[in-house]
Parts: C-alpha cells; structure tokens; sequence
C-alpha cells in the first residue's frame, strides 16, 4: 500500500509540474504573432474613403467603439464617437468584463501603424498583450491587407476623443488561457466584385455577421451553430437573440429573395428615418441597423448570395423575451 501511495504521490507530483510549466510558458511565452510590421501608411482620400466605408457600414467598428442610445431602436449612436467604452460583462455572457478601447488619436497617436495593423489583424496590443476577441480579430486577420490599411488611415483622421477606458478584466482560466487566442493573420487578397459568392463571403468575414448570428458561450462560437443565430444579448428591456440567417425555409432565410433581403437594410437609409423610442418592456435590437443601411446595394446583394450558399439549419429563435 507504501508503494502504491508513493508512486500515486509521483504522478501527481509530476502533472502538478507539468501544469505549473504549461501555465508558465502560456502567461511568458505567449502570444506569439510576432513583431508589429513596420508600416507608414500614406493616408490618402481614396484610402480615408474607403476606411470610412468599412468601419461605419461593413465592419461597423464604430457601433462598438462610441456610445449607443438603448432608449432607442437599434441603439443609434449618440457620441463619444470612437471613444470606446462599452462594457461586455458576464451578463453578456462573457468571461469577465471587457471594454471597446478608445480607438481615436487621443489614445492612438502613441501607436505605430504597424502596432495598430497587429491588433486588428491578430489581436495584441502595443505593449504585447492579447486582446480577448469581442473585436473579431481572427475575421480582420483574414482581410485584404489594403482594407486594413485604410481603416488605420480613416482612424487616424476622427476627431480626438478624451476618454479613459478601464482595462479588461478576465476571469479565471481564461486570464491565462486569453494568451492562447492571438493568431497570426492569414491576409488575403479581396475577390473582384464580379465573382459575387466569393466577394459576398469576403464582406460577410469583414462584417463578422457569424460572430453575432451563432450561440455563444464564454465569449466563444459555438462549433456547429455558425449562422444559425441564438446569441443571446441582455438589453435592459430583456435578453433578444440574434436571428437564423442560412437558407432554412422554415426557420432563416429560405424563402427571402435578393430584393427583400436589401429593403430590409436599405428601409433605414431614408434620411428621415428617426429611430422610434423604447418602453421599458419593449423589444430593442444590438443589431445596428443605421449603419449597414449604409452598405452599397451591390454589397448587400452579394451577401446576400453568400447567405444562401450557406447549408440550412432548421433553428428556431424566439427572439426577444421581456424581463
């Protein structure tokens, strides 16, 4: 009985070292995606054009990096324009809290191009620490590297904002695991607009719609549920969740066709649209609906090919529950 004791007392000993060594060399030696590139970016006006596109009507990283109205449908934004922010806490579903950063050049005019090109493509910051993907680092790391480049030139002519943005707060494991999330960027050259499957599964990678429209849990995509939708979003009116968007016919967009799946973003583009006020018990949505309203028609429609390439998931979403 010694001897069984003593060697169980071994393996343990041995696991509990490997543990220790595993946890050492993922808070030390990662993230590893190596040094920020050493960038200059010429912040030419088809480049501030095209930047401006992306981060306000694709991407949208201006829906999370300023302050939304929840008293109103769709969240318009109010201010503090690119100030960042926003708090994705554990009612939320993730593990801690986490905060748009404040992504004008009062916090950026330290950075380097390249140390911004390396947080949006691979999700560490200037001083080597991984960002917990709430900003879809891994979609932007699959982007033309052009596109990137002119968001960093658009983001470098927004008007300052001062605003100190508390620093994230992950719980455990994942302060440790965090490390592990950073990946190097696998760029790709944006598909010519012709090839419309190709270009609409390139906007839907630069949009993120998959983070949004699958179930989530711990802040990460539920393997299987890609596109399904489910993600659940507390509001201060009840929890909405994010809608089937594959071509089921009973429960997506099986029976949408292209014309109806472009109204639908184009109804908010009317300059006279206001968005109409929330009661205390009424269904909102996080989806920014102003914003894409935004996208070209060509873009929408492109998408919108790519949606319904997608394999059906028959998914049934009860979309919004009051408190």
């Amino acid at each position: 009985m010694k001897k069984i004791l003593k060697i169980t007392g071994i393996v343990l000993a041995v696991v509990l070292l490997a543990a220790i060594a595993a946890g050492t060399y993922v808070k030390t030696a990662l993230p590893d995606v190596g040094e920020a590139p050493d960038l200059a970016i010429e912040k030419t006006a088809a480049r501030v054009e095209r930047g401006k596109y992306i981060a306000n009507h694709v991407s949208v990283c201006m829906d999370c990096h300023s302050t939304r109205d929840w008293n109103r449908f769709t969240a318009p934004l109010t201010g503090n324009f690119g100030g960042g922010g926003e708090k994705f806490s554990r009612d939320l579903g993730f593990p801690g809290e986490f905060y748009a950063r404040n992504i004008t050049p009062y916090a950026l005019s330290e950075w380097t191009d390249g140390e911004i090109f390396r947080a949006i493509t691979t999700g560490v910051s200037k001083k080597g620490n991984a960002l917990f993907p709430v900003m879809p680092y891994h979609a932007f790391g699959q982007l033309d590297k052009e596109d990137i480049y002119s968001i960093i030139a658009y983001l470098r002519t927004l008007e300052p904002v001062k605003n100190d943005v508390p620093e994230a707060k992950a719980d455990f494991p994942v302060n440790i695991l965090i490390n592990t999330m950073p990946a190097k960027a696998v760029l790709r050259v944006k598909p010519s607009e012709s090839d419309t499957l190709n270009y609409g599964k390139y906007l839907v990678t630069a949009a993120s719609c998959v983070m949004c429209h699958s179930k989530m849990e711990k802040g990460q995509t539920v393997a299987g549920s890609e596109f399904g939708g489910g993600m659940e979003f507390k509001i201060p009116s009840g929890t909405v969740r994010s809608v089937n968007i594959t071509p089921d016919k009973k429960t997506g967009l099986g029976l949408w066709n292209e014309e109806t799946f472009v109204k639908r973003f184009k109804m908010y583009a009317d300059s006279g649209y206001v968005p109409h006020a929330i009661g205390p018990k009424d269904m909102n949505t996080p989806m920014p609906w102003t914003m894409y309203a935004g996208m070209k028609e060509s873009d929408l429609k492109a998408i919108f090919s790519y949606l319904q390439s997608l394999p059906p998931k028959d998914h049934a979403v009860v979309k919004f529950v009051a408190n």
